[in-house]
């Protein structure tokens, strides 16, 4: 995965060239929006025909999402539903972990009258969703070493912090899903620490996703604002009053128009290096790592900056390994549901 070629993902139906299933309802519901598609598919894949994105939390099901995706454009009946979901799915059963839903794919196969209904971790269909993006839809952060192959990875910090894996059987890519940006953050450095303590005050338990994720940022700069000492400026606190701290956060951050933001997004991009290089261990992921979710498109002149590769390669030993592995940040914030298509039009339901 160095010189960009297509991403190769294992899709029992492109071994036959054709699938079969003509019309792909896909879904990715995250906590704050989900965004509904229908998909035709053809020759060359699945192809979008129309979409829209709803707010979660307007909604007290996912299948009223549906319903309302279905009424709005007189939908006939698709041949097969995929969704990508937010959190860890459980024979046909998942809860969304920053929403208070409860999906069954059981439940959707009854209410639309679709008998083919399959849910992925959100993950694992942007790990699918790659078999459709181009060069285009991405940002290469580092080449890695040319040549090199070897199972992948992927980091997503947004509403949440996902993780997933992507097993390479030295022909095709199978995504795994994890759920590893719930394990413990472990500090390093005295502000660190002090940031651990903060958050334990405030959480009890503190997982990466605490630290790495749009949330994660408001905290750091709460933490950060009062380690300083510094008043907080008229600006930011009406900034901070909008419906999204984090993105004003990162804005004043990256344009260095306040010290307490630039300091925060500076940690931040450390924090994501850090659990980076820990993923590519644990996934020994030579083959490549990719950045996803909602946040790193947003904040990538910091990405490509020295600080996040220097914090990434400071590891215990294996530096030589994490070198070999290219980084590029997915730019294209519908992967997710361009995964559950292309699930739902070749993969095994």
């Amino acid at each position: 995965m160095n010189a960009f070629t297509k991403i190769p993902l294992f899709l029992p139906g492109l071994r036959t060239g054709e699938s079969g299933v003509k019309r792909i309802l896909a879904g990715d519901v995250g906590g704050t929006k989900t965004n509904m598609a229908l998909y035709e598919v053809s020759g060359n894949g699945p192809v979008l025909s129309y979409e829209k994105s709803y707010p979660s939390s307007k909604y007290p099901s996912f299948q009223d999402v549906i319903l309302q995706f279905i009424s709005e454009h007189t939908l006939n009946k698709p041949d097969r539903i995929c969704a990508g979901v937010a959190g860890p799915v459980m024979e046909g059963r998942a809860e969304i972990t920053n929403l208070p839903w409860k999906i069954d794919s059981r439940q959707i196969a009854a209410t639309t009258g679709v008998n083919e209904v399959q849910l992925l971790n959100d993950l694992e269909s942007t790990a699918y969703g790659l078999a459709g993006l181009n060069e285009k839809d991405f940002v290469l952060l580092s080449e890695g070493q040319p040549g090199t192959v070897g199972h992948g990875a992927i980091i997503a910090p947004g509403t949440g912090l996902g993780e997933a894996g992507l097993y390479w059987d030295g022909q095709d890519y199978h995504p795994l899903p994890t759920e590893g940006g719930h394990c413990d953050f472990s500090p390093r450095t005295v502000l660190d620490f002090e940031l651990l303590v903060f958050l334990q005050h405030k959480y009890g338990v503190v997982s990466w996703e605490k630290l790495i994720s749009g949330p994660g940022i408001h905290d750091i700069y709460l933490f950060l604002r009062g380690r300083s000492g510094e008043k907080e400026p008229t600006w930011i606190r009406d900034a901070l009053a909008g419906e999204d701290p984090s993105a004003a956060i990162s804005k004043a951050g990256i344009e260095n128009s306040d010290p307490v933001c630039a300091e925060t997004m500076k940690n931040f991009v450390r924090f994501i290096a850090r659990e980076s290089s820990n993923l590519v261990l644990k996934m020994k992921a030579t083959g490549g790592l990719f950045l996803g979710g909602g946040i790193p498109p947003k904040i990538a002149p910091m990405l490509k900056g020295d600080w996040y590769y220097s914090n990434y390669l400071d590891c215990d030993r294996m530096q030589h390994l994490l070198r070999q592995s290219p980084i590029r940040i997915i730019n294209n914030e519908k992967t997710a549901l361009i995964g559950a298509a292309w699930y739902g039009a070749y993969g095994k339901f």
